[in-house]
């Protein structure tokens, strides 16, 4: 005696294969593989000064006090944390009193949604510092601009630069440092 084997169709299949295509199509975007092969390479100059919406007047009044030209407040070497990374950290007052967290010679793996942060935070080295730069204060400077190479982000007018001892890069989708600095005052 034959047993006939039943095949499945129409639509629990249909639906089996929708509901998979849309899996792995959010695991796509999700993870973003593909920038594991890709780099974006930054080659920013130090800005003299940073535009601002103080009135000419103001800004003269300030220059005899402010040193003449960009002064390095304190400096970083990036280490590991989730993914290998390197390059060094400036935190730079220029001419106009306003201030940047200057990455040079970045070279991070890319990801999606990687963002430079300027946090209160300690850097520890290996896995227990992967997780810490979100426990305490930190101010995001904005997406980061490229994996490689060098570039400059704009601390906030009201910000005081002096409350923060390190700079991170941090994926804030899977909530990791990709790579962190401890800032040494100069």
């Amino acid at each position: 005696m034959r047993r006939k084997r039943k095949v499945l169709t129409g639509p629990l299949v249909i639906g089996v294969v929708v509901v998979a295509m849309a899996g792995v199509g959010f695991g796509l975007y999700w993870f973003q593989p593909w920038k594991l092969w890709q780099d974006e390479t930054v080659q920013e100059t130090l800005p003299e000064v940073v535009a601002t919406s103080a009135p000419p007047a103001a800004a003269e009044a300030e220059t005899p006090s402010s040193p003449a030209g960009p002064q390095t407040l304190a400096r970083g070497e990036l280490i590991s944390h989730e993914h290998a990374t390197s390059g060094t950290v400036k935190l730079v007052r220029l001419a106009d009193g306003s201030h940047v967290v200057r990455l040079e010679n970045l070279d991070t793996s890319n990801g999606p949604d990687l963002r430079v942060w300027l946090t209160d935070a300690p850097v520890k080295e290996g896995k227990p510092g992967w997780h810490v730069f979100d426990d305490g204060k930190y101010l995001s400077l904005g997406k980061l601009k490229g994996n490689k190479g060098s570039q400059n982000y704009v601390l906030p007018d009201d910000t005081d630069p002096a409350r923060y001892t390190s700079v991170s890069i941090w994926c804030d989708r899977f909530d990791v440092s990709f790579g962190a600095a401890e800032l040494a005052r100069a």
